[in-house]
């Protein structure tokens, strides 16, 4: 006897399925299910995990898909060949064409065209008879009838009447589980998921909750007992499962081959290979590279990547045409044929280059290259992949987002009826992208009743839904492209962003089944780097590439060991910072390192103190053996790469290069259980055996270990080192230009444009405000008084102000505007617009204040000038007035309102008279080793790194400059609030120094937050307009003269128009509800923080 579970849904149905794929099929496996099949509605997402597992423990698995048409009927349809299976793929990607993300829209007619070769089983909807008949007629004995329980007691006379009606119409009848879940258990998910579904609570959720938890996975005998009455049912399970033959293994990617010129792919390949080489090495190939590039061919012609290359070369000529800086990195960085096609940068001269990291002839997998472009121009070259080979043939990488344990509470605790203040409360307690959910003690430490049978079921169910798919996303840029319709290998939707196109499946998928891809990705430091070198052209006349950029500047590496690195590419987290002085880097070899240590494999692996005394002097260099030493002798000894680790398990445990590489990939991610210790066990043995003292065969091992979190190789390093030094070398000779560039690139990097235009004044760098006559969209140089070039602030800077009305308004300005009303009536810009400009003080240039500029822009006419009065202006009479002056703190608050940064004076110097005492930062290096400090400051970063241990490091930053906080586990648990929210904050603690590396050690934390919101709260001073006040103008301001005249709009009416315009422009600036731009303190004096 042989039954075979053919409707299942996992998660991948969602917001419907309550369990995994990879559940699903395990537990097929333990009740000893024949086979399973997941049919997901009207998707193929679910079932490449379920293959995968399925081809593990050795369970028969069938490829479905739930297909629901626009009226609601559903049929269940499983491909019995290839070709069946790219007809429907071919069909869901035309019902998802159709539509919008994350939709589908299929009729019946659709079905009829692109259904054969496939088994159907027909569900249920309107007209069912009819439309079990059109199949019939067209499928013929393809086509069943599903029988599933619906537990309501009625279930013998249902699948009576159906059984009639396929003998009526001569189909035969399958039984079904209709399985949502793979145990009774995950019920109360189950109804979670419809809550969220339906946007609805646990309480009002009704006739969709689930009555029983009978829509679990059932074992043969539960599904013979239940479909006594119609064995044949059963029996048909296994013979349409015997009939799917169709496997995912049988998925063939094929490459493009556009890209070959007509020459044979390998033959291709080598003529662009030895052109480049002509050019890397102009005076003749060394011996060692030679060896090198003959042995990769060798192996990419083995393997047949020729044309993979070819496409990538293809996509790098593209954009360096269009002058769209790009670079390649990762393994890919240990070819020297991506070197030879200009693909990557890092010679061999750089790095020790192992091959097998990158491609190995054993693991047979495709090799992984990645790209970085410029952010701001990487769709020029999505748009080029498209163009060149077409929607039906390339695809974005889809990525799926999972419920975390902030959306996680936020949902389940609403589905479970939780108050808003509730759901808040739990999920302030979360850091961060945390998949732990929300722990009993934490629950407790917000307020909340743990009694509360509620609150405890909401915090079980928040945990069981943490990695749920919540929905699918586009992949940061992974390009699968192919030869033949990639739409005839997986289903292609369309994406949320205009003229994208995105594959079902995401890049673990693609990995499992084979397929290739090519990495097109965004770095904003690239964008950085190009509009730096286009400034230095513009106001230099000089020219520079990455290549030409001068090296081994020993003032740049000045700069660097101090750690004067903000802004700078990689080197400017905290962590870098105080690590920069200690190591001090003086060639590219130490920027390879430097890069590559302050990560969780150098850092778990104990490795990085041992480097540091070595390097030093103040340890001994010793070396394992005379074999390690050509491996280590670089980094003293210690091994801080992976292709270091590589290289030892080859040299000191006697692994093959591609054992070696195995070992590293059961470490990084691709691991099975038990796999580890297999390796672990083997490595030290043969270490052992070769001599090796145990202790540093452990040490390598922990080394490896680390690089399972996040492994960075020497190759991936040497590529980022180059951004490095290309980036500290502009900071350091064009710092205007690099202040420039870099606002111009932002959202990017570890600091908001406050800290750099910050750092970029602290250098002597002159920047001006925005301006209605001198800015531009984008920030500029322009020449300052004494001569110099300084940085002129861009109205991007300018919260809300769109790119649009920024150039309008440079457009039109022609020689000057002098005045708002010219402003008005030739750029045509709006009110709010124009509100805008005001908000931001960029109509200094014209003797207005801040408010006086708000005013007129309030008393102009209707939102857009009519053409008839353009000459003669149609504004509202103006009226003599005389406004309250601004404070300087009220002026710095309206700064941060308008561009998040002030170029006034520092908050905390505004606010120290009412702070206690404590230290300014600047004092800090006079302060003694050891003595306890107080300081206080802005909270402008935080980190917890997940190799710190749950340490968290706090950057705080007054007027002087910034301070490096560490918070260890115990005082964030005492100080949870304050170290996570908090925007002002008061540190006490013990100063500790290393060097010249100084931090403070925090024992007591105070949060002063409020006093920010009193920046902008002008209640001190007399005769302040509150512009959501009726008529509050004319408190303080004379009575109008009578120049109006009778027949003209009262100065009464006059003041409630303005009035009213001033409301408006409030809401628009500060949100609806707002009284006062004081209650929005707390989004102006943010932080960024990382995890």
């Amino acid at each position: 006897m042989s039954y075979a579970e053919l409707c299942t849904m996992s998660n991948f149905t969602f917001l419907t399925g309550a369990s995994h794929a990879e559940e699903l099929v395990e537990r097929a496996a333990k009740l000893e299910l024949d086979a399973i099949a997941i049919a997901d509605r009207n998707t193929f997402g679910g079932i490449v995990r379920g293959h995968t597992v399925a081809k593990a423990l050795g369970v028969k698995f069938i490829v479905g898909v739930r297909l629901v048409l626009t009226d609601n009927s559903e049929i269940l349809a499983y491909p019995k060949t290839r070709e069946a299976f790219g007809r429907l793929t071919r069909l869901l990607t035309l019902g998802k064409r159709r539509t919008v993300k994350g939709d589908c829209r299929l009729e019946l007619a659709d079905l009829l065209e692109w259904g054969d070769g496939s088994i159907l089983v027909a569900l249920c909807g309107p007209g069912f008879s009819e439309m079990v008949k059109s199949l019939k007629a067209a499928f013929d004995r393809d086509v069943f009838i599903g029988l599933a329980p619906r537990y309501d007691g009625e279930d013998a006379s249902h699948f009576v009447m159906r059984a009639a009606l396929a003998d009526e119409i001569g189909v035969r009848i399958v039984a079904l589980g209709d399985v949502i879940m793979h145990e009774g258990r995950r019920i109360r998910l189950a109804d979670v998921l419809s809550c969220i579904r339906e946007k609805t609570t646990i309480d009002r959720l009704g006739r969709i909750a689930q009555p029983n938890a009978e829509r679990r996975l059932k074992s043969e005998f539960e599904m013979r007992r239940l479909f006594q009455a119609h064995p044949s049912a059963i029996t048909n399970t296994w013979e349409i499962a015997t009939a799917c033959a169709f496997s995912l293994d049988e998925l063939k990617y094929e490459y493009p081959d556009e890209i070959t010129g007509g020459m044979a792919p390998d033959e291709r390949l080598r003529q662009l290979t030895e052109d480049g080489l002509a050019r890397r090495y102009p005076d003749g190939v060394p011996l060692k590279v030679r060896a090198m590039v003959e042995r990769e061919l060798t192996v990419i012609a083995d393997l047949d990547y020729a044309r993979y290359f070819l496409t990538v070369h293809d996509v790098v000529v593209f954009a360096r045409s269009k002058g769209i800086l790009c670079q390649g990195r990762g393994s890919a960085a240990n070819s020297v044929v991506c070197y030879a096609l200009g693909v990557t940068e890092a010679s061999p001269d750089m790095i020790t280059m192992v091959f097998e990291r990158f491609i190995s002839e054993a693991r047979n997998e495709p090799p992984d290259i990645d790209v970085d472009f410029e952010h701001e121009r990487r769709e020029e070259v999505i748009q080029h992949i498209y163009e060149k080979y077409g929607r039906d043939r390339a695809g974005l990488c889809s990525t799926v987002v999972h419920f975390r344990s902030r959306r996680a509470i936020r949902e389940v605790g609403k589905a479970m009826g939780l108050s808003e203040d509730a759901v808040a409360a739990l999920s302030s307690q979360v850091w961060g992208w945390s998949e732990e959910g929300v722990t009993n003690d934490r629950a407790r430490s917000a307020g909340l009743d743990i009694r509360d049978c509620r609150l405890r079921l909401a915090l079980e169910l928040t945990k069981e839904i943490i990695g749920f798919p919540r929905h699918l996303s586009q992949h940061v840029g992974g390009f699968v492209i192919t030869r033949g319709r990639l739409d005839e290998l997986v289903p292609i939707e369309n994406a949320a962003m205009d003229d994208r196109t995105v594959i079902e499946w995401d890049k673990d998928d693609i990995d499992a089944l084979g397929m290739l891809k090519i990495d097109v990705l965004s770095l904003g430091m690239l964008t950085c780097i190009r509009k730096s070198y286009d400034l230095i052209k513009l106001w230099k006349g000089e020219r520079y590439t990455l290549a030409t950029t001068p090296q081994a500047d020993p003032a740049v590496y000045d700069m660097i060991c101090k750690a004067d690195t903000i802004g700078v590419f990689q080197i400017e987290s905290r962590a870098q910072m105080n690590f920069l002085p200690r190591m001090r880097p003086r060639n590219f070899q130490d920027l390879i390192a430097e890069v590559a240590i302050i990560r969780p494999g150098p850092i778990q692996g104990n490795m990085v103190h041992p480097y540091l005394r070595r390097r030093n002097g103040e340890e001994e260099v010793v070396y394992p053996s005379e074999e390690l030493k050509e491996v280590l002798e670089r980094t003293y000894g210690v091994p801080l790469f992976q292709e270091q680790a590589m290289q030892i398990a080859i040299v000191a445990a006697g692994f093959t290069p591609t054992e070696a590489d195995a070992l590293r990939r059961a470490l990084n991610g691709f691991r099975r259980q038990g796999a580890v210790e297999d390796f672990k066990e083997r490595f030290l043995e043969g270490c052992l055996a070769r001599g090796y003292d145990k202790t540093f065969a452990e040490n390598c091992f922990r080394q490896l270990e680390g690089f399972s979190s996040y492994g960075f190789p020497e190759s991936h390093a040497a590529s980022f080192a180059l951004l490095v030094y290309a980036s500290s070398w502009i900071k350091r000779h064009h710092p205007e230009v690099f202040c420039c560039a870099l606002l111009n690139s932002q959202p990017m990097g570890f600091y908001a444009p406050a800290q750099i235009v910050r750092d970029a004044r602290q250098h002597g760098v002159s920047v001006l405000p925005v301006c209605a006559e001198r800015s531009y969209w984008d920030n500029v140089l322009e020449y300052d008084a004494d001569g110099s070039l300084a940085v002129r602030l861009g109205f991007r800077q300018i919260k809300g102000f769109s790119e649009e009305d920024g150039h309008w308004l440079a457009s039109a300005r022609g020689n000057g505007y002098r005045a708002i009303d010219a402003v008005w009536r030739r750029a045509g810009l709006s009110r709010s617009a124009l509100s805008k400009l005001a908000g931001a003080d960029a109509f200094a240039d014209y003797g207005l204040s801040r408010r006086q500029a708000l005013w007129e822009v309030a008393g102009l006419g209707g939102d857009k000038p009519l053409p008839l009065f353009e000459q003669h202006g149609e504004g509202l009479p103006a009226i003599e007035t005389l406004l309250p002056v601004m404070s300087e703190a009220e002026e710095v608050f309206e700064d941060y309102v308008s561009a998040r940064l002030t170029l006034r004076a520092h908050p905390v110097a505004l606010l120290r008279p009412d702070l206690p005492s404590f230290l300014p930062t600047r004092a800090l290096r006079a302060q003694p080793n050891g003595g306890w400090v107080s300081i206080a400051g802005l909270v402008i970063t935080r980190q917890r790194p997940g190799t710190a241990s749950g340490v968290i490091f706090i950057t705080l930053e007054d007027d002087g400059a910034t301070a490096n906080v560490i918070v260890w586990p115990k005082v964030f648990k005492k100080f949870r609030k304050e170290v996570m929210t908090g925007r002002l904050l008061r540190i006490q603690g013990r100063l500790q120094r290393e060097g010249v590396v100084t931090h403070i050690i925090a024992s007591r934390i105070e949060d002063y937050s409020i006093l920010l919101d009193a920046l902008g709260d002008p209640a001190a001073g007399a005769g302040v307009i509150d512009p959501t006040h009726d008529n509050a103008d004319e408190a303080k301001r004379p009575a109008p003269d009578n120049r109006h005249g009778a027949g003209n709009t009262s100065p009464h009416r006059v003041s409630e128009l303005i009035s009213l315009e001033l409301q408006r422009a409030q809401h628009a600036r500060y949100g609806a509800g707002a009284r006062h731009p004081r209650e929005q303190a707390k989004k102006l004096f943010y932080s960024r923080d990382f995890h």
